[in-house]
């Protein structure tokens, strides 16, 4: 059964619009477990632009099920994630322009600082994944570099234009997956993934896990949190049963139609 972890980012940079408390990612983390989640990812960025320490303090306290930190591979970073002890830690590329997470991390070109992080954490009890692109020289570095695991970056596979580029990146993702177990890795994957293109990813065998974030809080805003991860869950569900990998026109979960795309609001 292939896991779920929600990012709850999104929750914070909503209270810190305001600077205020609410809505707490705290909070939104427990009805996420309640929903059937398989984890809490939240990301401590350098410039503190959503989640806050405190938030990570909180979350290590109060979460169930598991709790990934996304993080840079700084000092100041190792050091928080040694002090919290997340179940684990996910090293990604962080630059202070940009809006979110945009690439892989280069493991392959910074493979001494790399690997440095990936031990002191590994040292210190945490699971170590590189969020890496789907290309075969970063999988065999984040092997060489010690991980536990690698997330696959699903971001351009998201947003490609048609449905061939979309079966190109998919054909990416599931090599890399294939070499990934080969070298001993254990998969997860994320990034831009949403109820209509989920199903593919999550159709891979070898991944474990998938990290969603934002196609879920915007979701909760009609919905609500808890419908919102059970209908991100089902949709992943039925990826998986599929006898073989293929892009589907839509979700046949959701009902109701709009501009080709369905719902059920």
């Amino acid at each position: 059964m292939i896991g779920l972890c929600v990012n709850v980012d999104h929750v914070a940079t909503i209270r810190q619009a305001r600077r205020g408390e609410e809505p707490d990612p705290v909070h939104a983390a427990l009805l996420v477990e309640l929903a059937g989640g398989s984890g809490i990812t939240v990301h401590l960025r350098e410039d503190r632009r959503h989640i806050q320490d405190r938030d990570v303090e909180l979350l290590r306290r109060l979460v169930k099920t598991k709790l990934n930190l996304e993080m840079a591979a700084t000092d100041e970073m190792i050091e928080i994630a040694l002090a919290f002890k997340p179940e684990m830690a996910t090293l990604v590329p962080e630059r202070r322009e940009e809006l979110t997470t945009e690439g892989g991390l280069d493991v392959h070109g910074h493979a001494d600082e790399v690997g440095r992080a990936v031990r002191r954490l590994r040292e210190g009890g945490i699971l170590v994944s590189l969020f890496i692109d789907p290309e075969h020289h970063q999988v065999s570095a984040a092997a060489r570099a010690g991980a536990d695991f690698i997330e696959l970056h699903t971001g351009s596979y998201a947003e490609a234009k048609d449905c061939k580029a979309q079966q190109a990146e998919l054909t990416r993702l599931i090599q890399s997956a294939t070499t990934g177990r080969g070298l001993g890795l254990r998969i997860n994957a994320g990034h831009g993934l949403d109820y209509r293109n989920v199903g593919p990813v999550a159709a891979i065998p070898e991944v474990e896990e998938l990290s969603i974030g934002h196609s879920i809080i915007a979701r909760a805003v009609l919905v609500g949190l808890e419908r919102a991860v059970r209908e991100m869950l089902a949709a992943m569900a039925e990826g998986r049963a599929w006898c073989e990998v293929q892009i589907p026109p839509q979700p046949p979960f959701i009902k109701g139609e709009q501009g080709g795309i369905s719902y059920d609001v």
